[in-house]
């Protein structure tokens, strides 16, 4: 049973052991046997047993089938549905219990109420089972409610690491772009295409300090972006890297979520051509399709063989493909590039 410890059912049997006890006690004074066995004859274990254990031990067992058909059963129903079935298991449980010890008590020929006073083991192990369900209930409210408190408080944490994650992700590259506009300035004027470089990695970081701040960009302002990158890239490849990229100027101003094609080129550099001494081409091409705008960045790189697996080793590209299912519901498509390379489609 799942839903109990071996403590909590300490607990039950202990109850159960308190409350017959009491029972036992209430009959044996009520008879006035104490006149005849004196002041502790309700310890004698006998009649204990005839009088209220073998009761209450009835009662401890209907009770767990009651919990395994109102509760157990129905755990995945609402508690109001659950305790509306436990209401109504309890009363004819105690009067099965009532006539099937009154048979046994009878043919035992022992003591039990009779007449009016049989309604009293009608109504106390009614409300004695209800009390007992009624803290079942309570307790598993306040199990459910402690670990929903614990959950918030560990999102809470988790949303405070994740919000000075963000200031830390805004803070270095807002660092690391005023350090290049130092440098650069500081670059003598004959060498201009230094300056010119480190300009350009300085707006690269400029970029990704506003990718961090804002949820949309226009495809215009990706796309520069992304040119920026790999004209860097093409410094370090020179003709060994060949860029196209063909986008109809009518989309230009639609608007995308930063920073989502920029891992994917940077994929196809470093997994496709940057291996290969000959180098090869990237090709980024972007179309506007049934009110969706269509990607694809293709290169003439090594290519792929098991394009599954690819995901479990890039970061770029898995978290490309994770924002895609979040935001759009949609996802990135790998196929070969003939006659040879990667290609990668996706659609918003």
């Amino acid at each position: 049973m799942k839903d109990f410890r071996k403590k909590d059912i300490l607990y039950v049997f202990l109850f159960y052991l308190f409350f017959s006890y009491i029972y036992r006690i209430v009959l044996w004074w009520n008879s006035g046997a104490y006149k005849d066995e004196g002041y502790f004859g309700w310890i004698d274990l006998k009649g204990y047993w005839l009088t209220s254990g073998m009761q209450y031990l009835f009662y401890l067992i209907i009770s767990v089938l009651i919990w395994f058909l109102g509760i157990r059963l129905l755990r995945h129903q609402k508690t109001k549905f659950q305790i509306i079935v436990v209401a109504i298991l309890i009363p004819i449980a105690v009067y099965v219990v009532r006539e099937f010890r009154y048979e046994l008590i009878d043919y035992l020929g022992q003591g039990r109420l009779r007449g009016n006073g049989e309604v009293w083991d009608w109504y106390i192990p009614t409300l004695f089972m209800m009390t007992q369900f009624g803290f079942y209930f309570a307790y598993q409210y306040f199990r459910e409610n402690q670990k929903k408190l614990k959950l918030e408080g560990e999102l809470r944490t988790a949303a405070l690491k994740s919000e000075l994650s963000a200031i830390k992700a805004q803070l270095n590259p807002h660092f690391l772009y005023n350090i290049f506009n130092t440098i650069s300035a500081s670059v003598p004027a004959e060498n201009e295409k230094t300056r010119h470089l480190i300009a350009e990695l300085s707006d690269l970081f400029r970029y990704q300090l506003k990718a961090s701040q804002t949820e949309k960009v226009t495809l215009r302002e990706e796309l520069d972006f992304v040119k920026k990158y790999l004209a860097l890239e093409k410094e370090r490849f020179q003709e060994r890297l060949t860029v196209h990229v063909d986008v109809d100027e009518s989309i230009l101003n639609e608007m995308i979520p930063p920073m989502l094609l920029q891992p994917l080129v940077e994929n196809s550099i470093k997994h496709g051509l940057a291996s290969l001494v000959e180098g090869g081409s990237i090709t980024i091409r972007i179309q506007k399709k049934n009110n969706q705008l269509a990607f694809e960045i293709s290169d003439t790189g090594v290519g792929v063989k098991d394009k599954k697996k690819v995901f479990e080793k890039g970061i770029g590209l898995t978290n490309t493909k994770l924002r895609l299912e979040k935001m759009y519901q949609t996802t990135l498509e790998l196929s070969d590039n003939l006659p040879q390379g990667l290609k990668i489609n996706f659609s918003i």
